[in-house]
């Protein structure tokens, strides 16, 4: 014990060396040049890796996003503490805070909790969940149901994770499904559906990106390269019909089937979803979730200039998704507000009180964002950017077929750190465009989407992603129990897309290139199936 003691001792000594003489040589070079000594080199990923490292081993979120927040800034302060307070608030969470889309998605978080809190307290919930009991009879009938609407509601990620949350609970609550098999199935059908769906925000933002070229038609040749988010949907489907579960989400769902849908821990218990005798029909759900789709809609169309003359596309294309989101939840509130007092479900006063119970739902959710905003502003403070952005400029002339794939990792690397799929576009499609729009168009349209499918599983991937974050709040699930289990199935998936890239580079040929993915993810699968089967029934 006490030769334990002294090493520990030691090493507190060395580091205490270390920092001390490490704090004027940052100093100085920062105070040089107006950027941090450490700017757009390697050091400027730590900040998240350290983040998702620490949320990964203790299982605590919160902290661990703020450490890797005060890591970002004494990184970028040159290891001074007045520069890293000021960083840590007026740079990172008041700066963030202060940004009116980030706020827009706030107020949409905000606004869609009074929603889910008006919808059970009126019996909506309950109601869908009883007549869906008598519909959908099977474990694999509410899975399939729960991936049929996360693909039918592909405008964008945000609303398809928070709308499909709260419409599927009761249904996949009653056929005992874990929370974390649901958070799973509502991340993979978010950003995966809205990234091969030619009228969405996602891509809108994609096609942004793609300077001097027709955006919108470079993204819909691309999707049938973007091997990720099919294989993702197809994976979906085949382990809710074939009951296949493996990792950690394996005893998440053993579980389940002995009634505990958390595995012990959940976050969401203060807002109880039990309306069970409240007086609500269907419609009482199914009203306000299509007033809130059509709202959300229009306000979209709205923030792109639709009703000032703008054709849809290009509307649609040039929209605002927290202008038009928060906008058409606004008026999806009053809309079902109005339904209520008309039908007399609940009274003016009910309706008041679930708007601070809606706030109080969504404050996890709003916790781990605003961290998660934060840290990404650190990131970009220390050039991480620019450091991917020249790493990959220096070895794409020389690498051509291999590139697809090698994008494909890259594009998953800088998510996973960053936990942003819309900044991986940023950075990397206007280096693809650059390198091939005048040599191999068709390896650009594979190197686009191959950048594409790597943003979204990076983002998939990441607990700091704000997609990730949305699906956890959209089935009340523990986040770090979201990620933890969603992960084997993400880098499953993620591996045999890096296989078929790889294919896909060579052969320029997606109907080639795709059929060789699917044999290797059904094979990947019948193998777990039989492992997992004899390792129960050992």
């Amino acid at each position: 014990m006490l030769r334990k003691k002294q090493l520990l001792t030691a090493a507190v000594a060395v580091l205490a060396f270390a920092f001390l003489f490490a704090v004027p040589a940052f100093a100085e070079d920062a105070a040089a040049q107006d950027v941090p000594g450490l700017y757009a080199t390697f050091w400027s990923l730590l900040p998240p890796v350290v983040a998702i490292g620490l949320a990964l081993i203790t299982k605590e979120v919160y902290s661990s996003l703020f450490i890797g927040i005060v890591v970002g800034a004494v990184l970028y302060s040159g290891f001074s503490f007045e520069g890293t307070m000021n960083h840590v608030l007026s740079g990172g969470i008041i700066a963030v805070l202060s940004d009116s889309y980030n706020v827009g998605i706030l107020v949409f978080l905000v606004i869609l909790g009074a929603m889910v809190a008006l919808m059970n307290k009126a019996g909506g919930s309950a109601a869908f969940g009883q007549w869906a009991s008598k519909h959908i009879k099977t474990r694999a009938g509410a899975q399939l149901a729960t991936v049929a609407l996360g693909v039918l509601i592909f405008i964008d990620d945000y609303f398809n994770c928070l709308t499909v949350g709260s419409v599927m609970r009761p249904v996949t609550d009653r056929h005992n499904i874990s929370r974390a098999k649901l958070a799973y199935i509502i991340d993979s059908t978010a950003a995966p559906v809205c990234i091969i769906a030619p009228i969405s925000s996602w891509a809108a933002a994609v096609t942004g990106f793609v300077e001097g070229e027709d955006g919108l038609s470079i993204f819909i040749r691309a999707i049938p390269y973007n091997f990720y988010a099919l294989l993702t949907i197809t994976m979906l489907i085949v382990i809710s019909l074939a009951n296949i579960d493996y990792g950690p989400m394996a005893k998440f769902e053993r579980n389940a089937l002995d009634g505990d849908l958390f595995s012990g821990k959940n976050p969401y218990a203060g807002s109880s979803d039990d309306v069970s005798n409240a007086p609500g029909t269907v419609m009482d759900l199914l009203i306000p979730i299509l007033s809130l789709i059509v709202c959300c809609v229009l306000g979209m169309i709205y923030s792109g200039g639709f009703f000032s003359g703008v054709d849809f596309v290009t509307a649609f294309s040039g929209s605002d998704a927290s202008v038009g989101l928060a906008l058409g939840s606004f008026f999806g509130l009053v809309i079902t507000v109005i339904l209520y007092l008309v039908r007399r479900i609940l009274t003016f006063k009910q309706c008041m009180d679930c708007i601070p119970e809606g706030f109080k739902a969504m404050v996890p959710a709003i916790l781990i964002l605003t961290f998660a905003w934060a840290l990404k502003a650190m990131t970009d403070s220390l050039g991480a950017d620019v450091f991917v952005a020249e790493l990959v400029k220096s070895s794409a002339e020389g690498l051509m077929s291999l590139l697809p794939a090698i994008i494909f990792v890259v594009g998953c690397l800088l998510a996973f750190a960053t936990g942003t799929s819309w900044g991986t576009f940023g950075i990397l499609i206007p280096i693809v465009v650059h390198v091939f729009e005048n040599s191999d168009p068709e390896l650009m349209i594979i190197s686009i989407s191959a950048c594409m499918a790597g943003a979204v599983c990076g983002d998939h991937c990441s607990p700091i992603s704000d997609t990730t974050i949305m699906a956890s709040a959209g089935a009340q699930c523990d986040h770090v129990n979201h990620v933890s289990t969603q992960l084997p199935y993400a880098v499953s998936v993620a591996v045999i897309s890096f296989v078929t890239y790889l294919v896909a580079g060579f052969v320029r040929s997606a109907w080639i290139a795709l059929p060789v993915g699917l044999v290797l993810l059904l094979g990947f699968l019948a193998a777990a199936k039989v492992l997992t089967r004899e390792k129960t029934s050992v």
